[in-house]
């Protein structure tokens, strides 16, 4: 019964923020009200409360949650030596993972990044990163004594380099699949964009050529 009860409101939640969603897109977050997304999930307000305190909870919830689930994907992460990864192909199986997860969650990641959507949320996702890889460490192989910058302008590129392709992806309709997106994100992030634009040659690829 519970279980039951569980999935009922798993599915009322999900109609609440498709109509958010779509709200958000139409007429932008400031614009819309609750009676906009009670009218669109077609819901009364009685159901709505039940779940959030207002649109600037259901917003925050929707975000958390997103941000959670990322963490998630992020925590089972195994200890890697990334220069032993000669083959840049060996895609770690959580980036994958990441963008199946994104792919699932691709209309609203799309329009809260978006220009009608939360400002803030890039801030927010930049709090994140800081706090779980070089605070709490759940990304095992990426540990704050190692860096070598300091750790809040390398957050700040990484969170810039990463969302920029994130949104890409999204904006463009998803048209690569999470694999090669995947590989894509890999070698810009493994080897840095001078190698992803093929400046710097890799020693297997100098060898070859000999």
């Amino acid at each position: 019964m519970e279980s039951s009860r569980d999935r009922r409101v798993l599915r009322t939640k999900a109609i609440i923020r498709s109509a958010f969603t779509d709200l958000i897109e139409e007429k932008g977050f400031d614009a819309l009200t609750v009676k906009d997304i009670t009218t669109r999930a077609e819901i009364n307000r009685g159901t709505f409360y039940l779940h959030y305190r207002d649109k600037y909870d259901l917003l925050e919830q929707s975000e958390q949650e997103l941000i959670q689930g990322l963490i998630g994907i992020l925590s089972t992460m195994k200890p890697v030596v990334l220069n032993d990864l000669v083959d840049i192909e060996q895609i770690l199986p959580q980036i994958v993972r990441v963008f199946e997860y994104l792919g699932e969650h691709a209309d609203f990641l799309k329009t809260i990044l978006g220009p009608k959507g939360d400002p803030s949320f890039h801030a927010l996702l930049r709090k994140m990163m800081s706090e779980h890889l070089f605070e709490k460490n759940v990304v095992p192989f990426i540990r704050k004594e190692n860096a070598l910058v300091p750790t809040n302008y390398l957050v700040s590129y990484i969170a810039s380099a990463h969302f920029g392709i994130i949104q890409e992806w999204l904006m463009q309709g998803r048209q690569e699949s999470p694999q090669e997106i995947a590989s894509i994100m890999f070698k810009l992030s493994a080897r840095g964009p001078l190698y992803a634009a093929g400046v710097i040659k890799d020693s297997k690829q100098v060898t070859d050529r000999r």
